[in-house]
């Protein structure tokens, strides 16, 4: 098989950095009651716990581990989420307005039509969470991973992308007009359809994906192609 061609060190992402959870101690459980205005979260941990269709401002959660929860239709504002996991998580029609998410790592948890309006992720981790129609917009992404997540349909406009790796995600008809990327990889994922190619200008897009951006950006250009 032909060998993918290294980057030079001033192309590749800046790795995120792993959350500094408690390690060698059960956490305290946490209860559905938590979840509410200037509370803080620390050092618990929540499974099943369910919080639907809550609104809460400028929460901390600091060190707290999350599986099996269901967050749908709640609504987060001025939060600040750090060195937490969530794992199976859902976020589907979850709302949010200027939360951070710093340190944190989600696995296997769905973000299907989520909204991060103005959000910041910092050293995050996405593994395997799908996310199509997801809403990124205008928000700051720094040392943060997506991996072999569904993100159809999503929606990056106007943010700010620096240290930033996709990998293995299908991205059809994403939308990233207006984006800034500094330090940006798209390793082996789906590009059909992807809106904003100019935005990929300081990017790398390596693998199968390739020749369909150049496709959706031939497109976008106005550049016919013809067999």
């Amino acid at each position: 098989m032909p060998q993918t061609k290294a980057l030079p060190s001033q192309y590749l992402p800046v790795g995120p950095t792993a959350p500094r959870l408690p390690v060698g101690r059960q956490l305290p459980a946490g209860t559905g009651d938590d979840l509410v205005d200037d509370a803080t979260l620390r050092a618990h941990s929540y499974d099943g716990t369910p919080f639907v269709g809550l609104t809460a401002e400028a929460v901390a959660i600091e060190q707290c581990q999350f599986a099996n929860l269901r967050f749908n239709g709640t609504r987060l504002v001025r939060t600040v989420i750090s060195d937490s996991r969530f794992d199976t998580c859902d976020f589907a029609e979850f709302r949010s307005q200027d939360v951070s998410l710093l340190a944190t790592v989600l696995t296997g948890s769905r973000l299907t039509g989520s909204r991060w309006d103005s959000a910041q992720f910092r050293d995050v981790r996405f593994d395997a969470c799908p996310g199509k129609t997801a809403f990124f917009q205008h928000s700051k992404i720094q040392r943060t991973v997506f991996s072999g997540g569904d993100y159809h349909g999503a929606d990056f406009q106007f943010a700010e992308l620096n240290s930033v790796r996709f990998e293995n995600c299908d991205l059809t008809g994403a939308n990233f007009t207006n984006v800034k990327m500094r330090r940006v990889l798209f390793a082996d994922c789906t590009l059909v359809d992807v809106a904003g190619g100019k935005s990929f200008e300081n990017a790398t897009v390596q693998g199968a994906g390739a020749i369909e951006f150049a496709v959706s950006l031939a497109r976008e250009l106005g550049v016919r192609i013809e067999p």
